[in-house]
């Protein structure tokens, strides 16, 4: 049997040019538009045409995004470990706002010959904009290309005990090589994760619930129970999002030291290389703090190994008799969606 692994991802744009931004933009916008209020004609592209001078400019500064990159080479070490274990697999990477698009990857395996198709977002804490809407791509294209595969879908994974080691080890190895005490009166670990419009919370995956979640299991592996949480909200657009903001976080923090984990992000890209490592670090030094932010285990073998080991249960003719535990989807509902969240 010939397997497809989809492995999704957000996607950002590989060259800053206005065009490629505005369009990348306008795509996340268009998505979304159910949160405003405002729907008038052509909302979206004005809303991307505001934001992209910014976003240029933080591309800029981090000499372009290296997501797209990280994510192929996460693909291609996935797949490598599959094959490893017997499977006959090709991994596909699709993005959800920048090519190659999820319905890209998706017309490749059929081509392909591909007998079973597997759908595994890269985003371990599993919200409606990211997990869902990527799953939901998967399904249009299938439906699309009147294809008839047999289909099955991991969205929550965070609980993963792989993910809480992974995370932990990458902390520990940092202020070890750079010579802090994590557990010094003085120092605070300071958990970022995406931000969400709280409309999302309330008639989708319990988002909060796994962030707080994740950040207690990492902490908890770390034998630290001081910690503090703060999301990365975008504020373009009118609408209410999660709180505490991490600037506020940052600038209300009792500590000389600031360790920042980014706990929800599984790339280096411009939240993590513009958002954190420029303006957050400015905020904190403006305030007086050291200030140390946890790179992204993104090539860590251990990850491609947590990823490998979700697919190879998904494959299990009932995958909730495998071992890590995966159940029937709460927040996707439909029999061939999988997770590590619907225990409770």
């Amino acid at each position: 049997m010939k397997i497809g692994v989809l492995i999704l991802n957000f996607g950002e744009p590989e060259n800053p040019t206005l065009e490629e931004v505005i369009l990348f933009l306008e795509r996340i916008f268009a998505r979304n538009s159910s949160l405003e209020s405002d729907k008038g004609t052509n909302r979206a592209r004005k809303l991307a045409e505001a934001r992209a001078p910014g976003l240029i400019e933080e591309y800029n500064e981090i000499g372009g995004s290296p997501m797209n990159e990280q994510a192929r080479k996460q693909a291609r070490m996935v797949e490598r470990l599959l094959r490893r274990r017997d499977f006959d697999v090709r991994c596909y990477s699709g993005m959800q706002f920048t090519e190659p698009s999820v319905g890209t990857a998706v017309a490749e395996a059929q081509t392909a010959g591909v007998d079973q198709l597997i759908a595994l977002p890269i985003y371990p804490l599993c919200g409606r904009s990211t997990t869902i809407a990527a799953l939901d791509d998967v399904q249009s294209a299938v439906n699309d290309l009147s294809w008839d595969v047999p289909l099955r879908e991991i969205t929550g994974w965070h609980r993963h005990p792989a993910y809480r080691r992974l995370r932990a080890d990458a902390i520990l190895a940092y202020v070890r090589r750079k010579g802090v005490d994590l557990h010094a009166s003085d120092t605070r670990l300071v958990f970022s994760a995406h931000g969400t419009p709280l409309k999302y919370l309330a008639d989708g995956p319990r988002y909060v619930n796994y962030v707080e979640e994740a950040c207690r299991n990492v902490a908890r592996e770390l034998g630290i129970s001081d910690y503090t949480l703060g999301y990365q909200n975008h504020t373009n657009r009118d609408i209410e999002w999660t709180v505490p903001e991490i600037q506020t976080v940052i600038r209300e923090i009792d500590a000389t030291r600031v360790i920042v984990d980014a706990v929800s992000f599984m790339h280096e890209q411009s939240e993590t290389l513009a958002e954190l490592d420029h303006e957050l670090r400015g905020i904190a030094e403006e305030a007086g703090l050291e200030f140390h932010r946890i790179p992204i285990p993104h090539d860590d073998p251990a990850f491609a190994e947590l990823l490998a080991d979700l697919v190879e249960d998904a494959l299990r003719p009932e995958p909730i008799m495998g071992e890590l535990g995966l159940r029937r989807c709460l927040c996707r509902a439909t029999p061939t969606t999988f997770c590590l969240n619907a225990a409770d």
